[in-house]
């Protein structure tokens, strides 16, 4: 239909006449829109799946590093306490403890506690300005052991029981056990929290990656059915995931390093208060090595990996359904 003038026309017909279109230009509209509500969200989605990863993750490595600490630290000690009997000195008992811990090979210290001390020790639970003279309070002494030194657990309570027959020797065997297995199921926690985000971030990709076929499914079907292969679709859209992913990921695991170091920060603070002394008694410093930062970030790149994998997935299923 051609008319002639200035009129305004409904239709035009170019007959053989294209469009000149510059080749930069045609590649300017990707297949999935880099800024669209879903994109934003599924941003956010990664984000605060990172965070939450990341802060289960730091907390484990706090805790397996503090209980590895403490583990350390006990097992290279054994305590001796002596109680209080009738018809039996306690200072000559302490003391004839004291030297037969001496004279075991092994022992590279070996400290007696004062009767103040002892009383010191027992304030948390009775109160300050105790007078232990009426209380059967037993005399407790620390004896260092060399690191690598495995000693006759039974011939030294042999010996120290000879001496003084109402001592007893713990080497807190018992206790160091009981610090694996509650080591062992935080971390067993920690890993089940991961395993369940993980399987979040993947249904969240999933739908995220239906959402944008279904927006862009005239466009991928027309791709589709001209010849482009399914590599090439699934490309754009790996592209387009990893990118979000990545963004995520940066998000979500930037803000939990921060955390940490602010935690660290406040725990410094607080360091010399009966709040600050529980927390550092429970997780150490507070505080990440530079290991447990990289970590942090190797698990945010997982994440971008697994959001990426996960649509790259979900759209191979897509493309079969339009076959």
């Amino acid at each position: 239909m051609n008319r002639s003038g200035d009129e305004k026309v409904s239709l035009v017909d170019l007959g053989r006449e294209r469009p000149q279109v510059p080749a930069t230009a045609r590649n300017m509209s990707p297949i999935v829109p880099r800024a669209s509500i879903s994109g934003r969200a599924l941003v956010a989605v990664v984000a605060i799946m990172t965070f939450l990863a990341s802060l289960t993750t730091g907390t484990v490595l706090l805790v397996s590093a503090s209980a590895a600490e403490w583990q350390s630290e006990v097992s290279s000690e054994i305590t001796i306490q002596v109680r209080p009997s009738p018809g039996r000195d306690l200072d000559r008992d302490a003391q004839a403890a004291a030297e037969a811990m001496r004279a075991q090979s092994g022992i590279l210290e070996v400290r007696p506690f004062s009767k103040e001390e002892s009383a010191k020790l027992l304030e948390p639970w009775l109160g300050s300005g105790l007078s232990i003279e009426e209380l059967p309070v037993p005399r407790v002494i620390v004896a260092r052991v060399q690191p690598g030194t495995t000693l006759d657990l039974a011939a030294l309570r042999a010996r120290v029981t000879q001496v003084a027959p109402t001592a007893s020797v713990d080497d807190h065997r018992a206790w160091i056990e009981r610090m694996r297995s509650m080591t062992g199921a935080t971390v067993f926690a920690g890993v089940g929290i991961l395993i369940l985000v993980i399987i979040a971030t993947i249904i969240s990709v999933s739908f995220a990656t239906r959402g944008a076929m279904a927006s862009n499914r005239p466009i991928v079907e027309v791709l589709h059915f001209v010849g482009a292969g399914d590599s090439y679709i699934a490309n754009r859209f790996l592209r387009h995931f990893l990118r979000l992913g990545l963004e995520g990921g940066l998000i979500g695991g930037g803000a939990a390093m921060l955390a940490f170091g602010f935690s660290e920060s406040i725990a410094n603070w607080f360091s010399g208060t009966p709040v600050g002394d529980q927390f550092a008694a429970l997780l150490g410093t507070f505080s990440l090595r530079p290991s447990g930062y990289l970590v942090l970030a190797m698990q945010a790149v997982l994440i971008a990996a697994i959001t990426a994998w996960a649509s790259r997935r979900t759209l191979f299923a897509t493309l079969d359904d339009i076959d």
